[in-house]
C-alpha cells in the first residue's frame, strides 16, 4: 500500500492515530477524496482491529493510495 507522502510546506493534517477504544495505533486502510476540500480516512486499529472514519480538510491536490481491493489484507 502507497503511503500519503508529506510536504513539508504545509502542515501536517489532524488525524487521529490511537483508538478510541484501547488506545493503540491505527493503520490506514484507505484515503477518499470527497467534496468541498474533505478527505475520508479509514483506519483499522492494530491491537483490537475496530474500523474508524476521519474527515480531515485535504491539503491540494488530493492524497492517492493504491486500492488493492482487498480492505481486510
Amino acid at each position: 500500500m502507497s503511503q500519503v507522502e508529506p510536504n513539508p510546506a504545509q502542515p501536517p493534517r489532524q488525524v487521529m492515530s490511537n483508538c478510541p477504544q484501547c488506545s493503540a495505533s491505527l493503520a490506514v486502510l484507505r484515503i477518499i477524496p470527497g467534496k468541498a476540500g474533505a478527505e475520508y480516512w479509514t483506519m483499522r486499529c492494530t491491537k483490537c482491529g475496530g474500523i474508524h472514519l476521519d474527515i480531515v480538510k485535504a491539503d491540494s491536490p488530493p492524497a492517492t493510495v493504491a486500492d488493492s481491493g482487498d480492505v481486510f489484507a
